[in-house]
C-alpha cells in the first residue's frame, strides 16, 4: 500500500475496514486501550504508519505547553483516530477531535466507538474544514 501519496478518504476507508475486522473479532466489551491496540495492529498490518498515543503540546505566545493531549492513533499524519468504548458518544468528544484536527493541522478525524453492538452506529467522522 502506498500509503504516502493516499488521499485522507482513502486513510479513512483503510481505518474503517480495520476497525470492522477488530470489532469482528471481539465484538464489545474490550477497554479502549485493547481496542486501539489491535486496530495499530491491523493498520500496520495493512501497510499504514500508525503513531500511538502520540503527545500533542499547545504553543502559546510563543511558549511550547505539554498539557496532557494525547492522540490516540496518528495515521500516516494524515488522519486521528480517537477510540473510545463508550455507552455513548457525547458532544466533547467531537470536540476533543475538532481539537485535534485544529493543532494538528490535519483535516480529518475519526471517532470509533467499539462499544456497541453494531459497530457502524459508532463511526463518526470529523472533519476540520478551515482552512488555515
Amino acid at each position: 500500500m502506498l500509503t504516502n501519496e493516499m488521499h485522507e478518504n482513502q486513510i479513512a476507508k483503510g481505518i474503517v475496514d480495520a476497525a470492522f475486522s477488530v470489532h469482528r473479532w471481539f465484538g464489545p466489551g474490550l477497554l479502549e486501550s485493547a481496542y486501539e491496540a489491535c486496530l495499530a495492529h491491523e493498520l500496520a498490518d495493512m501497510g499504514f504508519k500508525v503513531e500511538q498515543q502520540v503527545p500533542l503540546p499547545l504553543e502559546y505566545r510563543n511558549v511550547r505547553l505539554d498539557v496532557g493531549y494525547r492522540l490516540d492513533l496518528w495515521v500516516d499524519r494524515k488522519v486521528i483516530v480517537e477510540v473510545k468504548a463508550v455507552d455513548k458518544l457525547h458532544p466533547i468528544h467531537l470536540a476533543q477531535t475538532l481539537t485535534y484536527l485544529k493543532l494538528t493541522g490535519n483535516h480529518l478525524g475519526l471517532i470509533i466507538n467499539f462499544h456497541g453492538a453494531l459497530l457502524k452506529d459508532g463511526i463518526r467522522r470529523v472533519a476540520n474544514d478551515l482552512k488555515d
